[in-house]
């Protein structure tokens, strides 16, 4: 019998009425329990609490909460943000904009800052939540430590060298800064290094990118690794922090 046939035949033991004669003996218990749907796991769904974890301020960084002015426009105006968070430290400023219906308290004393939602069960501001934290918490790093990416470029004849001129494009601000890469092509790849990020070669093999915004220095470092993604076979590419590949065999034809 095939395989298609035997799928066929158990849809139609599965929608008739269970018999002794026409259902073996051990299958009568479990076909005439109800179907339902079972999960791999037997543990039951748990949120995430990173919303409501304080955010620890540190001494030398300053929270300094803003009004937006309001702008009347059609479509999401309720959800444009009306207030903004000033981070400042010894390394810079940065504001993020606040979603409307997301709280923060502010402690001075215990220099901490607490988020909170107008309604948890809303899955929007739910997930809003988590985000704002987050993002305040990269704040308040890139402003007092800083956030860095380490590119490390594994490949015979890899290197990467930063150079004040480019011939393929231009500066988009003066003193501009360009990352030259040869990673195997024919032609010269380089890349603008974004404004406000600080990037340097201590060897020729690494590419160190420096800056306080962690979503600007992680979006540079993804551009920059897209020219040689690391590929499983020889275990070449330009990795990011620390990043691996599992090797495989190779394709025997």
């Amino acid at each position: 019998m095939s395989c298609a046939a035997s799928q066929r035949c158990l849809v139609q033991l599965l929608r008739e009425p269970i018999r002794s004669k026409s259902v073996p003996a051990f299958l009568v218990p479990a076909l005439s329990q109800p179907l339902r749907a079972q999960c791999f796991s037997t543990t039951s769904a748990a949120r995430s609490r990173i919303g409501g974890a304080p955010v620890s301020i540190p001494p030398e960084v300053n929270l300094s909460l803003i009004d937006l002015p309001q702008i009347k426009a059609r479509g999401k105006a309720k959800d444009a943000p009306k207030m903004a968070v000033e981070v400042n430290g010894p390394l810079g400023q940065m504001t993020l904009n606040i979603p409307p219906f997301v709280n923060i308290n502010h402690d001075q004393t215990a220099r901490k800052a607490t988020i909170s939602v107008q309604d948890a069960e809303v899955p929007h501001q739910r997930a809003m939540w988590g985000t704002t934290r987050a993002h305040l918490q990269n704040y308040v790093l890139g402003v007092s430590e800083g956030h860095i990416c380490i590119l490390s470029l594994v490949g015979v004849g890899y290197r990467a060298t930063i150079e004040s001129t480019a011939t393929t494009v231009t500066a988009e601000y003066p003193g501009q800064q360009f990352v030259s890469l040869k990673v195997g092509y024919s032609h010269p790849i380089e890349l603008p290094i974004p404004k406000g990020v600080k990037a340097s070669t201590p060897q020729p093999t690494r590419i160190l990118l420096e800056s306080i915004d962690k979503e600007v220095v992680t979006q540079f470092a993804a551009e920059i690794r897209a020219w040689r993604k690391p590929e499983p076979y020889k275990g070449k590419g330009i990795f990011v922090n620390g990043e691996t590949i599992r090797l495989k065999n190779k394709k025997i034809k």
